[in-house]
């Protein structure tokens, strides 16, 4: 699989992913308010449609993922992406790399954990916050879990 900086893309193409998979390239999180078709990231292709798609922010010496997609789950695709920016964090000098999602995103929680993340802390009811600026937030989520908190993951770099 060859990984690609979201640069590499036409931006359109990113927007339409985003668009598809999250309702709009806004992204509301405790941390900020971000559009995800204008961050840095990195993607993977396949035979030009993206089945994979990672994005990021550098504030000071912490890396935070702001976004992470696997289209095909279970090929390796989200552990590559998230490599890539621990490298890039780790080359910008970052001791920390984190995230933040929601209580209900049991995948993520395994997911990060088996890499090497931690969970740092609860915010409770962070999603009653970030519904007030993006109302599609859903009130339900995955298996059936009403979606009110967000957990910060961490990973020490240094």
């Amino acid at each position: 699989m060859k990984v690609y900086a979201v640069e590499e893309l036409q931006k359109n193409k990113i927007i339409e992913f985003f668009k598809f998979h999250w309702g709009s390239p806004e992204m509301v999180v405790s941390s900020g308010v971000y559009n995800c078709s204008e961050l840095n990231g990195f993607t993977i292709l396949n035979e030009g449609k993206i089945i994979g798609l990672i994005t990021y922010i550098i504030k000071h010496n912490e890396c935070e993922i702001i976004s992470l997609d696997s289209i095909e789950e279970g090929k390796g695709i989200g552990t590559l992406l998230v490599q890539e920016v621990e490298n890039l964090a780790i080359k910008k000098q970052c001791k920390l790399l984190k995230l933040v999602t929601t209580n209900d995103n049991l995948l993520a929680l395994k997911f990060y954990q088996k890499r090497g993340f931690v969970l740092s802390r609860i915010i409770n009811n962070a999603v009653d916050k970030a519904r007030k600026l993006k109302p599609g937030i859903p009130l339900i989520g995955n298996d059936g879990i009403p979606i009110r908190d967000e957990i910060e993951i961490i990973k020490a770099l240094i």
